[in-house]
């Protein structure tokens, strides 16, 4: 009996420390938590993202090539892919052939706009010797004419005198309509180089284009980083614009955090962020916030919601943080694009 007398007090004192024990516990607990809400916020949301690169063929064509194989690393301007180009190799002999000929054509009538050139001073030179013979008839004919009215010359030989006069005054005529004429020709020639030498600048443009074809059978990669998705095999013709594989850029690792939209309040470019990815759990990254999305994810999916269709339930909206993470780690190269990671942001 007295035992269980004396049992009793210490159940009644053991239940009221442990209860205070357990109460302190859980008020410690809440001023932790709380001081560090209060400076921090936090989301298990994000993910590691990449800026990656897919790489299209611009032209079509048999795969002759493959330089790469899948998940190698590669440097920017490396040859990738080579198609086959002698379908291309011949369009461009076929452009620098009618460039040719269309040079040529140029030649030509540059040729015939000094021809007409010469022309204007050969008609020219004959109105001066038109004006002479008409001078030389002139002066014949008033001696004729004198002598004829002395009666020293008979009446054809005045009538050869005043043919002659007219035949030359014709004669200057028709040397003086020559020069507008050859005018007019040079005019028209000039245009004809004016319109040839157009025509030279198109062909130009094709031989361009042609090389430029040519240069896109040689596929190189866009940017350094890891290779990876490839579509293709060799001999396999490709279409233009057929993704052939995609290039996720080792210089472009990020974080997107999707932090709900009540959370975004103390939220600024330039806050520290610790980052903890889920395949290092003992490793901490850092970073800091580098810009805010322009809208939330909802209104960039496949089918955004309207809240306007009467049927609305008031759903939490999340807005993508994009978080710049330090290259202080060698860790930081074995990040993959995908990974699940943590974040806090350091608010205060």
């Amino acid at each position: 009996m007295e035992q269980n007398t004396q049992q009793k007090p210490r159940r009644k004192i053991v239940f009221p420390i442990i209860l205070g024990l357990v109460l302190v516990g859980a008020a410690i607990f809440g001023i932790k938590e709380y001081i560090f809400y209060s400076a921090h916020v936090t989301t298990d949301d994000a993910q590691v993202d990449a800026d990656i690169s897919p790489v299209v063929a611009r032209v079509g064509g048999y795969v002759k090539e493959i330089r790469f194989v899948d998940n190698q690393y590669v440097h920017a301007g490396d040859t990738l892919v080579v198609l086959d180009d002698r379908d291309y190799q011949v369009k461009l002999q076929q452009a620098l052939a009618a460039l040719s000929s269309q040079k040529q054509s140029v030649d030509v009538s540059e040729v015939q706009v000094n021809e007409a050139r010469a022309s204007i001073a050969t008609a020219q030179a004959g109105v001066e010797q038109a004006k002479v013979a008409v001078w030389k008839a002139n002066e014949d004919f008033t001696r004729y004419q004198n002598l004829f009215n002395d009666h020293a010359i008979t009446q054809a030989q005045f009538d050869d005198a005043k043919a002659a006069k007219e035949s030359a005054e014709a004669a200057l005529r028709v040397a003086q309509s020559q020069v507008p004429t050859q005018t007019r020709r040079v005019d028209v020639n000039q245009r004809q180089v004016g319109a040839t030498a157009s025509n030279l600048a198109s062909r130009q443009a094709d031989v361009e284009y042609a090389k430029l074809q040519l240069s896109y059978t040689v596929i190189t990669a866009p940017a350094s980083g890891v290779v990876s998705r490839r579509n293709i095999q060799l001999g396999q013709l490709v279409q233009a614009g057929q993704t052939l594989f995609a290039i996720v850029n080792a210089n472009g690792i990020y974080v997107t955090a999707n932090f709900k939209e009540t959370q975004m309040e103390p939220l600024r470019i330039g806050q520290k962020v610790d980052i903890s990815v889920d395949a290092f759990p003992d490793s901490t990254f850092h970073g800091a916030i580098e810009s805010f999305s322009g809208a939330t994810g909802a209104k960039f999916s496949l089918l955004p919601p309207d809240n306007a269709t009467g049927n609305f339930v008031k759903v939490v909206q999340r807005v993508p943080v994009r978080i710049k993470i330090d290259a202080d780690t060698a860790l930081v190269k074995l990040l993959r694009a995908g990974m699940s990671v943590d974040v806090v942001v350091h608010t205060k």
